[in-house]
């Protein structure tokens, strides 16, 4: 079948809002019906939310659903699932868990988290030690006992994307194997991290016996980091590169103030919110072009540079705020304990912004890490001198 060009795609989203007109009809009733014509995300697969056309094209359908006034999915409660777990599910699932998990993961009826840092790893990925042993005479079942922490939106989860070693006599990087964990099964148990915001915004998750069938293990035994590549490629690009408006993200709020505040206006702060805000420029565009190269939902390492720009680009703009309020800036509305329902960077007052974008450089993929992958993988670089890749897991210092 030929995939729909432009104007196919724009015949099909006003057949769908002739069908389901968005002032009567139910958001969630509305969605699925995207969901259904292939207008989800237009380069899926038909039958998976898309009609096979280019990635290109998903802005015709999203102006004229916008013009319509049509609801939206909230990548704000559930980007993990949008821009981590289904790329990955596309690419390394089966048939039956892509019918199974994309249709109520877009349409947000099933919030995802990510089970992979752990506190014993540090920055160390494939350093990780939780455990999954397979089950004997169950059929295939697998036992999954460990920690894993830094877990955004545990709390409100149904389904989590894991990996765990699988085989602690091969090297770390070769015996993970990558798997699909029901957030409701026994066993899991999601305790809150109040973090410097003073909300709960992540978790710790202990994993103790939890049971996982062999159907929900995702690519080959043993070829978890292979998978996890796609996840955390993509991860970073759903970040760094994530689609927003001119003064969109952690400019916005300081240009707004800057223009309707004259009063705090100095040469020195001028300058650099004339800089800052060129550089946010920059990396907007970039991210669109970074979005448009993207084939198959396959990112390459060039996400790690956006979303290094991400985090620098966030913790100079919201201290350059602070500075620009003065004492007012120093000022914090809020600091009481509570688990969102929503992952925002830069909601609330000039201090949440200041104190949220410290973990920024962090979560996604620290700083340092993601600079040795552009160092290596993008400018081509030699590689730091390492004695841990080929020696097995079990045997290394911990």
């Amino acid at each position: 079948m030929t995939p729909p060009d432009a104007a196919e795609l724009r015949r099909r989203t006003q057949d769908l809002l002739a069908a389901h007109p968005p002032a009567t009809t139910d958001r969630t009733d509305f969605l699925k019906a995207r969901f259904d014509a292939g207008l989800a995300w237009v380069h899926y697969p038909v039958g998976l939310g898309g009609l096979g056309a280019p990635r290109s094209l998903q802005p015709v359908v999203d102006a004229e659903l916008a013009a319509a006034g049509a609801p939206d999915n909230d990548p704000r409660r559930i980007g993990i699932g949008l821009g981590m777990a289904a790329p990955t599910l596309l690419a390394y699932g089966t048939e039956e868990q892509k019918q199974r998990f994309l249709r109520p993961l877009w349409i947000g009826e099933e919030v995802w988290c990510q089970l992979f840092s752990e506190p014993g790893a540090g920055s160390d990925l494939a350093a990780l030690g939780t455990r999954a042993v397979r089950e004997e005479g169950s059929g295939g079942n697998w036992v999954i006992d460990g920690q894993k922490v830094w877990t955004s939106s545990a709390h409100l989860a149904r389904w989590a994307i894991l990996i765990a070693r699988t085989d602690p006599d091969q090297p770390k990087h070769r015996g993970i194997s990558y798997f699909i964990c029901d957030m409701t099964d026994p066993g899991v148990e999601v305790r809150p991290l109040r973090q410097i915001t003073g909300e709960a915004e992540f978790n710790e998750v202990f994993l103790t016996g939890v049971r996982i069938p062999d159907s929900r293990r995702l690519g080959a035994v043993g070829e978890g980091w292979k998978v996890a590549q796609t996840t955390l490629m993509n991860e970073r690009v759903s970040i760094g590169g994530a689609r927003i408006p001119r003064e969109g993200g952690m400019i916005g709020p300081v240009a707004r103030t800057w223009r309707e505040r004259p009063e705090l206006r100095t040469h020195d702060l001028h300058q650099r919110l004339l800089n800052l805000w060129v550089e946010a420029e920059v990396a907007r565009l970039t991210g669109t072009r970074l979005r448009q190269q993207l084939v198959a939902g396959q990112p390459g390492p060039e996400g790690s540079g956006m979303k290094l720009a991400f985090a620098r680009l966030n913790q100079e703009i919201s201290g350059l705020e602070v500075e620009l309020l003065g004492e007012e800036g120093l000022l914090y509305s809020d600091w009481t304990m509570r688990r969102p329902d929503l992952v925002d960077f830069t909601g609330r007052d000039a201090g949440y912004r200041y104190l949220r974008a410290k973990g920024n450089s962090i979560e996604g993929g620290t700083s340092e890490v993601l600079l040795n992958i552009v160092a290596e993988r993008v400018l081509g670089l030699p590689p730091e001198p390492r004695n841990d890749k080929d020696t097995a897991w079990k045997d290394l210092a911990r």
